[in-house]
């Protein structure tokens, strides 16, 4: 999950706006804010990322508590996730969905002691808020963490070095699950969680505490800040969709290939937005299909390019760059479903030329999360 990059007149400044601005940050507009692209180089933060651990800033992402009797059947009337089995300080991936089943975002739920815990991404989080606050009972409550920071510290290092931090708060801590914790007498909650492929964790956290905690992660000589560029290039990699270019109302669960957020019990039961449509497409087929694509060469395919079988049009890219770690260009596209089985060779158009493309399996790096 993330966020598409939006031009705006007024842009907001982060919490940490002049700290990264202090390390040399990039800054760029990015969902309304003006959020850092890169430090030392994308290339560079990506490969530190694969072999230590980087700090990305991620505090535009919307945070969300929703509390209140019956928040769970709410919550479900919304999105396809089963709630009533989350247990607390347990992580589950979901979507919100309209009526035909179109995708208005992606998400990220976690069960608390008090209610339910959402990050929903920076771009989409008005609407998002808007979306459930008109469509929520009146007796549930939505209060949105405005004055807090969320952090992500990935990495292969990630949690030796968040131990020196909190120390013991990693401890049996495996991916998707949550805990709570106390920083000079702050408050906070981290996931064991992201967006890169890596072990790692998102820390939400008061802004006022943001900078001196950035710092402290950052006394750690296997911590360095990374940006924009390469938390794209890593979530890529790991064929994770983002929102508002993979993932838009236009596309479904099932031909993004998010099935596994369809659970069993509400593929059965039902009872949230568009499930005639998706129940019609888990049975039959989707039409198209979200599939990745490596290709010959150097030249990357960005999004909006078109795919060919032979002379046939058969998809577009979604998202596409160059591979740090595969050193190739990979990209997403959403294909023909006859076209969509692995090693399937197509060809995509880039710059009046067509480029060799073939049918990969997703992730193109496999995932090391901490299971």
């Amino acid at each position: 999950m993330s966020d598409e990059i939006i031009e705006d007149d007024v842009l907001e400044a982060l919490p940490l706006d002049a700290w990264h601005r202090a390390r040399g940050g990039r800054m760029v507009p990015f969902a309304g804010y003006e959020m850092p692209v890169q430090y030392q180089g994308i290339v560079a933060e990506h490969e530190w990322t694969r072999s230590h651990a980087s700090l990305f800033d991620v505090s535009h992402m919307g945070q969300l508590v929703i509390s209140g009797d019956g928040m769970t059947a709410a919550l479900e009337a919304l999105m396809p996730a089963s709630l009533v089995d989350l247990a607390e300080n347990r992580v589950r991936y979901s979507l919100l969905l309209d009526d035909n089943g179109g995708i208005l975002d992606d998400l990220m739920v976690t069960r608390t002691a008090e209610g339910f815990y959402l990050v929903v991404n920076g771009a989409m989080k008005w609407d998002d808020i808007g979306h459930l606050r008109e469509y929520l009972p009146d007796d549930i409550t939505l209060n949105h963490l405005g004055e807090h920071a969320l952090l992500a510290l990935q990495g292969p290092e990630a949690a030796a070095a968040l131990e020196t931090v909190i120390p013991g708060v990693a401890q049996g801590l495996t991916f998707m699950q949550a805990a709570q914790a106390t920083w000079q007498g702050h408050d906070i909650m981290l996931s064991r969680s992201g967006y890169t492929g890596e072990d790692g964790f998102e820390i939400s956290l008061p802004a006022e505490a943001a900078a001196a905690f950035a710092d402290a992660l950052l006394a750690d000589e296997r911590v360095k800040p990374a940006g924009l560029g390469a938390r794209d290039s890593l979530r890529l990699e790991a064929g994770l969709p983002l929102y508002g270019h993979d993932l838009t109302p236009q596309t479904d669960p099932v031909s993004a290939g998010l099935a596994f957020a369809l659970s069993k019990r509400r593929r059965a039961e039902g009872g949230f937005p568009g499930h005639a449509r998706i129940s019609a497409l888990l049975t039959d087929g989707p039409a198209t299909r979200r599939v990745g694509l490596s290709l010959d060469g150097r030249l990357p395919a960005r999004e909006g390019a078109e795919v060919f079988a032979g002379d046939a049009l058969v998809g577009t890219v979604t998202s596409g760059g160059f591979s740090p770690t595969l050193g190739h260009p990979i990209a997403m596209a959403y294909v023909a479903a006859a076209q969509s089985a692995p090693d399937t060779a197509l060809e995509i158009e880039v710059r009046g030329k067509r480029l060799s493309a073939r049918v990969t399996p997703m992730p193109f790096v496999p995932h090391r999360y901490c299971r």
